[in-house]
């Protein structure tokens, strides 16, 4: 692959992968909101979260400061990317790594499966990540029959229960303790059937089950939190461990990094390992921290392979009012303070990105008409602006994309009869009297009659004044 996908413009193909739904989020919600288990887990994890990441932020008096500094430099990213992610490669090479470009998920998908294949192994183990779920990496694995074991205990439930990640932090964060146990007693070989629903036990029970694994498995496929342009260092935060191992114990590491990932610089990483942990899992410090370098002789990998992934990415790069989605961290403070998100559920969005960034970040990655119900999944109230460690202004593009999105031609004439009338003077002027003989009929703010009231159904109408401003300035 070259790297002439860094300069596509907007027209170019958008991504494929797992960031479409099959129905469109209205009707998905639906499901969502008449599941009250789904919403009595969604409501304890998500305020468990905030509060813990609550009391972390408030320890920091530059707070405020750390955030802009992390917009700052993602905005100098996006400014620069091609430079830096040439950079990178430069950096990773010179470490002894080998740095692939893969335009969209299926070039992704047949560069890892071809590097596997290439070491003779059957098996990968993986480290969670976002970017091989959006190009549905497992499923590309499982056809070329190589088995990915998903290492992460989160990723681990929703693979073996065959469900679907509805959390960009904690995937299976729908599921409770109870159904838990369940999907470990039928699908996880081995389990004691006397195994409780303690916390402590599932964690032993998959940590038993996955130790033969991480000992007996000569390839791992990782995500990056991070990568740093200027040194070629990729680096991984994580709660568990198994990331470690994943990182350190495999002959042959294989790392899928979207291209928004990359840093400057090494001072740079300073600022996002205080952001990311505070705004995602509230603590301090990720209790595991990875970070490696191209290739050590005798300690770790002895094979290191970068995959660069674009996806749809070049395409809102194209957008100067849609880009600043890519200034996302992955973080989940969005999806843990939204009032939509927390009565819908993840599955809602179809996509693997869900909640505020997903809604966003997914429309403009495979092109708006593809997910043109998302931009409306918002009451637009601003907490996810205001959560955001890299304050992407969430309610803005929301906005911004509902003006892309296609809208029935019924609400098109509307719209475009409105601006005419408001056009032209004598238009208007009547127009205004007729509005006001809507409020001598009684309506008074219940909305346009049938059939226009399909669109004020989930809008108030303001009441027509009793007097207009033309009216007022000629009586007086």
């Amino acid at each position: 692959m070259t790297r002439t996908f860094l300069g596509m413009p907007a027209t170019a193909p958008r991504g494929v992968g797992h960031l479409r739904g099959d129905e469109p989020f209205p009707v998905a919600a639906r499901r969502g909101l008449a599941d009250p288990q789904l919403r009595r887990n969604l409501g304890h994890a998500t305020g468990t979260i905030r509060a813990k990441s609550a009391a972390v932020i408030g320890e920091l008096p530059d707070w405020q400061r750390l955030r802009d500094a992390g917009a700052a430099i993602k905005a100098d990213v996006l400014a620069r990317l091609p430079q830096l992610l040439e950079q990178l490669e430069s950096a990773v090479t010179a470490a002894g790594g080998t740095v692939h470009w893969a335009a969209d998920a299926n070039e992704a998908n047949r560069i890892v499966t071809g590097l596997v294949r290439a070491t003779g192994a059957d098996r990968v183990i993986k480290v969670k990540s976002m970017a091989t779920q959006e190009i549905g990496l497992n499923e590309a694995l499982e056809a070329a029959g190589i088995e990915p074991v998903e290492t992460d205990l989160a990723e681990l439930i929703v693979q073996l229960g065959e469900d679907r990640p509805s959390h960009i932090l904690v995937p299976a964060i729908h599921r409770n303790r109870a159904e838990i146990r369940e999907i470990f007693l039928r699908r996880m070989p081995g389990v004691d059937p006397s195994l409780t629903d303690e916390p402590a036990a599932l964690a032993a029970a998959a940590r038993a089950h996955l130790r033969r694994t991480f000992l007996s498995t000569p390839v791992a496929v990782s995500g990056a939190n991070f990568a740093v342009a200027e040194t070629g260092t990729l680096a991984v935060v994580e709660s568990e461990g198994n990331g470690r191992m994943c990182l350190t114990l495999p002959d042959t590491l294989i790392t899928v990094m979207g291209i928004e990932k990359v840093l400057p610089t090494w001072r740079d990483l300073e600022v996002f390992l205080q952001l990311l942990p505070r705004a995602s899992t509230g603590e301090r410090m990720n209790p595991y921290t990875s970070m490696w370098t191209g290739v050590t002789p005798g300690d770790g990998p002895q094979a290191f392979h970068l995959v660069l992934l674009d996806n749809g990415r070049s395409a809102v790069l194209a957008d100067p009012a849609g880009r600043s989605a890519l200034h996302c961290i992955r973080c989940s403070a969005c999806l843990n303070v939204c009032p939509v998100y927390e009565r819908a559920g993840g599955h809602a969005y179809g996509s693997v990105y869900p909640g505020p960034i997903g809604a966003v970040l997914s429309p403009q990655l495979t092109g708006v008409a593809d997910n043109a119900s998302l931009p409306y999944a918002s009451s637009l109230c601003g907490a996810c602006y205001d959560a955001c460690p890299v304050k992407i202004n969430i309610p803005e593009l929301l906005v911004h994309l509902r003006a892309e999105a296609p809208h029935p031609p019924a609400e098109s004439a509307a719209m475009a009869a409105a601006a005419y009338t408001m056009d032209h003077p004598a238009l208007y002027a009547a127009a205004q009297r007729a509005a006001r003989l809507s409020r001598l009929a009684g309506r008074r703010g219940r909305g346009l009659p049938p059939p226009l009231n399909g669109w004020t159904l989930g809008r108030d109408l303001p009441e027509p004044p009793r007097e207009t401003f033309r009216e007022w300035w000629a009586r007086r």
